[in-house]
């Protein structure tokens, strides 16, 4: 299972990409995929080949009208484990005693 956080956005439009991002979310929720958006991006749980491809729609939806694209992940790979998305911060605010802001 992978866990993979990445951000997406064009360049050259404008500062505010809350037009752009919510396209890529509308993506992201009809995937099935579970995730988390942040502020900073979105964290997917899945398959390797799963979470890539939904990462692939949102590229394609976003070059549509983006000449320019910037784009960042990261992956975390661990065999055979699932529910990190929710267990990963569950097992720090267990051994804090307390729950986080997330």
């Amino acid at each position: 299972m992978v866990l993979l956080e990445f951000s997406m956005s064009p360049l050259g439009k404008s500062e505010s990409v809350g037009k752009y991002v919510s396209r890529s979310l509308e993506i992201i929720d009809r995937s099935g995929v579970e995730y988390r958006l942040n502020p900073m991006g979105t964290v997917l749980e899945g398959e390797w080949d799963e979470v890539m491809d939904v990462v692939r729609q949102c590229y394609e939806r976003m070059k549509k009208d983006c000449n320019r694209i910037s784009c960042t992940m990261k992956v975390d790979y661990r065999k055979g484990k699932k529910g990190r998305l929710s267990g990963k911060v569950a097992s720090v605010e267990k051994r804090l005693k307390k729950k986080l802001k997330t």
